[in-house]
């Protein structure tokens, strides 16, 4: 019925990637401002929120990984744009706390179809080491999409915070359409027919994902960081927001809401983003862990002490300047954490492990999440942000060791290869 459109896959993974970061950043210039405003939701409903979606990612993050391991990396990251679209279109056709909670239910599955599966896929298509520099290359180019995203919001959201939910939605549903008319899949090989209607291949699947993990000790290492990494973003995320409408008189610029000022906040954090991944991308080798490791240490110190900073600062401009310095070393670690994980995984087990990893965050911000949304019912939003801080700091001890585990890794490949 319809014509073979199959497209080049890094061309579909970057088309993947300016689309989404297009209707995300659209979708949540408003998100925060329209649960805190229109929707009416107090600090610790806001975290609840947060918390209901990683329990959802939590709870179907290992079955949905095995889905793309066993039968269809492509089916998968369909499926998951499809129902992340279904989800933010109740929560924008429906504000109030329960309507808003199911939301985060139908997102949460939706995500993890596409994490872990969309990491696998690529790798599968195009090698592990490009896919590595590929990351890099299309955390820029979503980037600069969601400038596009972040305009078109505060243009359709001046005088109606929700439109850019309603229509960011829809478009993320057009997505997971276009998918099944362009994307290829030919370096996956599903499970035997015979094995694929068994949870014992299953189970086998995700057997030899977690055999993969603890026969590398680094790589259990690297997901304890992922760990601290979700335990302190939870409560930054839900409440960043709520402290800049509660502390400081924000401006409101063309229109009868603070949407604009917003959204000009979010395109200047992208816009210093993109230069600071285009930097990252030539000083540090994709390749090598170590030099991922190493940049790690210094994005991660940075974040914790700009949180910090940014929650106990009284001065607007200091205020926006910290958030800008989280914001930016935040999209900096999303892709050097990528990397990291990616190196030398077994494809069979690839999308299984990078689920381990996504199920090891959302299980540190369903624990970090409430006791930050606690903090801030009983004392205040500054200190919950503080909190938030604070959590992050272990990471850096857990990065040092990672470190030196990669260079005992490699004084002993290196030792092996002079033997030969």
């Amino acid at each position: 019925m319809f014509p073979n459109l199959k497209l080049d896959a890094t061309k579909v993974y970057l088309f993947i990637e300016f689309t989404a970061s297009a209707f995300f950043s659209m979708m949540f210039v408003t998100m925060s401002l329209y649960e805190a405003t229109v929707a009416g939701l107090t600090p610790l409903q806001l975290v609840l929120v947060g918390t209901t979606l990683e329990i959802s990612a939590f709870v179907f993050e290992i079955p949905t990984g095995i889905v793309a391991d066993v039968y269809s990396r492509r089916l998968s990251i369909i499926i998951g744009y499809f129902l992340m679209g279904l989800g933010f279109l109740i929560e924008g056709l429906f504000p109030a706390f329960l309507p808003i909670l199911l939301a985060q239910i139908v997102c949460g599955l939706g995500y993890t179809f596409t994490s872990g599966a969309t990491q696998a896929w690529i790798s599968d298509e195009i090698g592990e080491e490009p896919a590595n520099q590929l990351f890099l290359r299309a955390t820029r180019v979503g980037l600069t999409a969601s400038l596009l995203g972040m305009g078109l919001a505060m243009l359709i959201g001046a005088n109606n915070v929700v439109l850019p939910i309603q229509l960011g939605a829809v478009g993320v549903i057009i997505i997971g359409f276009v998918l099944i008319f362009i994307m290829p899949e030919t370096g996956f090989k599903p499970a035997p027919k015979e094995d694929r209607n068994t949870w014992q291949h299953m189970l086998h699947t995700f057997n030899e994902g977690v055999k993969s993990v603890r026969a590398r000790p680094r790589l259990i290492t690297i997901l304890g960081v992922g760990l601290f990494y979700g335990l302190y973003s939870e409560g930054f995320d839900r409440l960043w927001v709520k402290h800049l409408l509660d502390n400081f008189d924000i401006p409101i610029f063309f229109g009868n809401n603070q949407v604009a000022f917003f959204a000009m906040l979010r395109i200047a954090g992208s816009i210093l983003t993109i230069f600071a991944i285009r930097f990252v991308e030539k000083r540090i080798d994709s390749g090598s862990s170590l030099a991922i490791g190493r940049g790690m240490l210094i994005v991660t110190g940075l974040i914790a002490a700009a949180m910090i900073g940014f929650a106990n600062s009284s001065l607007l401009p200091l205020t926006l300047g910290l958030y800008l310095v989280v914001n930016v070393f935040r999209a900096v670690s999303n892709p050097l954490y990528s990397g990291w994980v990616n190196q030398k995984l077994d494809p069979q087990t690839r999308a299984t492990v990078h689920s381990m990893v996504g199920q090891v965050d959302a299980f540190g911000q369903i624990a970090g999440g409430p006791s930050v949304g606690l903090v801030a019912r009983f004392f205040s939003v500054v200190a919950a942000i503080t909190t938030s801080g604070l959590l992050l700091l272990p990471a850096m001890l857990l990065v040092g060791r990672a470190n030196s585990q990669s260079r005992n890794e490699a004084n002993i490949e290196a030792t092996t290869t002079s033997l030969e």
